[in-house]
């Protein structure tokens, strides 16, 4: 029953996924995609989306750490799933699940979901040139232009030879728009024998236990969710041994920031570190109440310490009714 942070292009960074595994609750993490192209990767772009390979591959707390890479040519992503491991990588992820346009235009990511024929031999690829003891897995949609695709894609890459397949419930065409379709997963984990993993929509306790009852998975990914309420991986750890648990405080919220600032400013320039930030931020909002009040003056500054010390600026509490999220 283990709880996976997703990977989310230019916000789950290596400084968050330190920060979130120190809450406790989350199992596993991934990579930013590592983009793989023409001629081989040098290693610094491995270590600057992957620095956890420093540290046999885990982040500060021992949490495991997945390296992901986003390609179309098979002899290449093989050669790069090999060079990935050579560096540290415990685990070799394969990314058919971005939906952003410019990835899809160059061949990567989702689109590869209209040929199923091409996912299997990327995946081959990897998994003939990785170690056999080392994991090759794959995340995926239910499909490009709609949600006909999934079972037809999880069984190439079954086939292919990935032992995990994690499946956004959504086609790219539907986007991030609610309702996440479970249910889709479903089939597809009946018509595999491969491990299946649900993500999509799940941003509360409750929502974690309905997908999984309707997915059938054991096993889920959370990214959004995770990054607007950085203890629910905690808390739903406590739900499985049938506990609850109080809600983080907006003041422990700050605290994560902070640190996370901290670690950012190490990394980037500070009008760097003022966007991730405020990516953060903008999710918060839907997790914290005081996340909305603070935001309107947040989103305006572009210096780290002011941006910081407008956490705390809280509005009053008006009429003694709590401002909406």
């Amino acid at each position: 029953m283990r709880i996976i942070l997703a990977p989310m292009e230019g916000l789950v960074d290596a400084p968050i996924r330190e920060t979130l595994t120190k809450v406790g609750g989350i199992d596993r993490c991934v990579t930013e995609f590592v983009r793989v192209t023409h001629g081989m990767l040098p290693p610094r772009v491995f270590y600057k989306y992957a620095p956890e390979l420093h540290n046999r591959s885990l982040t500060e707390v021992g949490t495991p750490v997945a390296v992901q890479l986003l390609g179309s040519d098979p002899e290449q992503m093989g050669r790069h799933g090999a060079r990935a491991v050579e560096l540290g990588a415990t685990q070799v992820d394969i990314n058919f699940g971005c939906p952003a346009k410019t990835v899809n235009r160059h061949k990567g990511g989702c689109v590869l979901m209209r040929e199923p024929e091409l996912m299997h031999g990327i995946t081959a690829a990897v998994r003939k040139a990785v170690p056999d003891h080392i994991p090759v897995t794959a995340k995926m949609r239910l499909g490009y232009d709609d949600r006909s695709m999934g079972v037809a894609c999880g069984q190439a890459l079954e086939a292919a030879g990935a032992s995990e397949i994690v499946i956004h419930a959504r086609s790219k065409v539907d986007g991030y728009k609610p309702p996440a379709y479970w249910e889709e997963i479903a089939k597809v984990r009946e018509a595999v024998s491969a491990h299946v993993i649900a993500n999509g929509e799940i941003w509360t306790v409750a929502d974690y236990w309905r997908c999984r009852e309707v997915s059938g998975c054991a096993d889920v990914m959370i990214g959004r969710g995770l990054i607007a309420r950085p203890d629910l991986a905690r808390k739903i750890k406590a739900s499985q041994r049938g506990e609850e648990i109080a809600d983080m405080t907006w003041p422990e919220a700050v605290a994560l920031v902070r640190e996370y600032a901290e670690v950012l400013q190490g990394w980037l320039e500070d009008r760097y570190v003022t966007g991730r930030i405020k990516q953060w931020m903008n999710f918060l909002r839907q997790g914290f109440p005081e996340a909305e009040g603070v935001w309107p003056k947040a989103r305006k500054i572009r210096e780290v310490a002011p941006m910081l010390a407008s956490l705390e600026e809280v509005p009053p509490v008006e009429n003694g009714q709590e401002r909406a999220a």
